[in-house]
């Protein structure tokens, strides 16, 4: 049986933090739902998420356009839904600072003309999880799915 349980910033920041991609969903103009895998370049202790992103495309004007978006993190046995708004920010030091190798793949380089920078800043949260690893997760759902009862898990939700 599932139990609610105190969801804390600091478990927010904490859960963020372990993951390596996420899926940002925006809202079209039509009112579309659109969700992209992105890669977190920062998270902030105040819950705030920093990306690069492509200044040209659907993703960035729909973000433009409505710049109220959620992000999804998810893995074996725990899920956590952040909405939250985005902005474009421009910061010649941050893109240093946040700077890799991976985004090469992306960008031609730091003066790229596409190269852009995003900061979401959390709002709330919601966090469905499995206490445990991974491997525990998957066996504790596995032997919820087959008695034929709701899950292990923990729920919580809170404002950022």
């Amino acid at each position: 049986m599932s139990t609610s349980e105190e969801l804390t910033q600091e478990k927010v920041v904490e859960i963020m933090r372990d993951e390596r991609f996420v899926m940002l969903s925006t809202a079209t103009k039509t009112g579309k739902i659109v969700s992209h895998p992105m890669t977190p370049q920062e998270v902030t202790d105040d819950a705030s998420v920093w990306f690069f992103i492509g200044l040209q495309g659907d993703q960035a004007d729909a973000i433009r356009e409505n710049p109220e978006v959620n992000l999804a993190f998810a893995e074996t046995g725990s899920w956590l839904s952040v909405a939250g708004r985005a902005e474009f920010v421009e910061n010649r030091a941050k893109v240093d600072e946040l700077w890799d190798g991976q985004v090469e793949a992306y960008f031609s380089g730091k003066d790229d003309p596409n190269l852009g920078l995003l900061r979401v800043t959390g709002e709330s949260a919601q966090y469905w999880g499995v206490p445990g690893n991974k491997a525990v997760a998957a066996v504790k759902m596995l032997a919820s799915k087959v008695r034929g009862v709701d899950g292990p898990g923990v729920s919580g939700t809170t404002e950022l």
